[in-house]
């Protein structure tokens, strides 16, 4: 108990202990906790089967006031995922490869100390989570949360044939072995989909893409206009025909969109050039599709195997993020 009698503010931390050097971050949050006249911190190391979210939801039940999460894209996925909806702020450590949550809000992604400390001095950001029901081959469903993009077809099959070990040694390069491995085999497959609000459409694609954020590695800007805050998710669907069409996919993407758009200029050239339906984007609720085949799905950088159907949705301000104390949320 403080000293008014209630009782002293904990936080939990839950790590995956290949990402980070656990012993430092533990004496790390040990430390910046006691001079916030926090008590002793709790830890959870993640396992090959508890990603997080489980750990996530023993920390919850002690009455944790924040988790801190330190690992991938998948550790930051799984624990957003049990503490959504539970009102406790999470704080992200920068750690591993991805860190495409952290990227997206700006955090410090070179200063664990900065992002630990902001749990005891900082602010925090109400942020959408979004939520996947997978329908099985099998005629099993299963429902997970994403808190950056899930997608389902090639983008999911690249993941699938990218090496964990060339993805330890280079990070997020990587995918560009898996994108090479993909790509050959790649076949456009025939999907049914709706939007909130709109009629049942019928196409050929490569794949579709559901996201509440818009910024990947390398300074790619996949959805320029994409926020964590809006209530809604971006949806973009990848139909290019033959060769060409990937060669638009590519423009719209790498130059476009990650370098035209930041000038006026180029922003006058994109208002006058013909649109193209190599990358088709819409925003909304969500989206329901339906393939005619399986096809591999990811949620955040990881293979979450094959669905026949995806439906997503989006809760808006589902999830309390931690940012240091004057941190711009402009934009996000």
């Amino acid at each position: 108990m403080g000293s008014t009698g209630r009782p002293t503010p904990k936080a939990a931390l839950v790590y995956n202990p290949i990402k980070v050097d656990a012993d430092a971050l533990r004496a790390t949050v040990t430390r910046l906790a006691s001079e916030a006249g926090w008590s002793e911190p709790l830890f959870y190391e993640t396992t090959v089967d508890d990603l997080g979210d489980d750990v996530t939801r023993q920390a919850l039940d002690e009455g944790v006031n924040t988790v801190l999460v330190a690992g991938g894209d998948g550790t930051v996925r799984a624990v957003s995922e049990a503490m959504s909806g539970s009102g406790v702020p999470m704080a992200i450590v920068p750690s591993g490869t991805g860190n495409l949550l952290a990227r997206n809000l700006k955090l410090p992604l070179t200063e664990p100390d900065a992002m630990v400390r902001a749990v005891f001095d900082g602010d925090t950001l109400a942020m959408d989570v979004g939520w996947t029901e997978l329908a099985r081959p099998d005629g099993t469903t299963a429902e997970h949360a994403f808190v950056v993009m899930g997608g389902i077809g090639l983008d999911a099959a690249m993941i699938a044939n990218t090496s964990p070990q060339l993805k330890k040694t280079v990070g997020w390069v990587a995918y560009v072995d898996g994108a090479a491995r993909a790509l050959p085999s790649a076949k456009p497959f025939r999907v049914v989909y709706e939007l909130p609000g709109h009629r049942l459409h019928s196409s050929r694609v490569q794949s579709v893409l559901f996201a509440n954020c818009g910024k990947l590695p390398a300074g790619l800007d996949l959805i320029p206009e994409a926020s964590v805050a809006d209530g809604a998710l971006d949806i973009v669907i990848f139909q290019p025909k033959g060769i060409f069409g990937w060669l638009f996919v590519w423009r719209r993407v790498a130059w476009d969109n990650s370098f035209l758009r930041r000038f006026r200029a180029g922003r006058r050239v994109l208002s006058l050039r013909t649109k193209d339906n190599a990358v088709v984007y819409s925003r909304g609720a969500g989206i329901e599709l339906a393939a005619h085949e399986a096809q591999p799905v990811q949620l955040d950088g990881d293979e979450f195997g094959e669905a026949l159907s995806v439906k997503t949705r989006v809760e808006p301000s589902a999830l309390l993020v931690v940012v240091p104390r004057g941190h711009t949320t402009d934009g996000l």
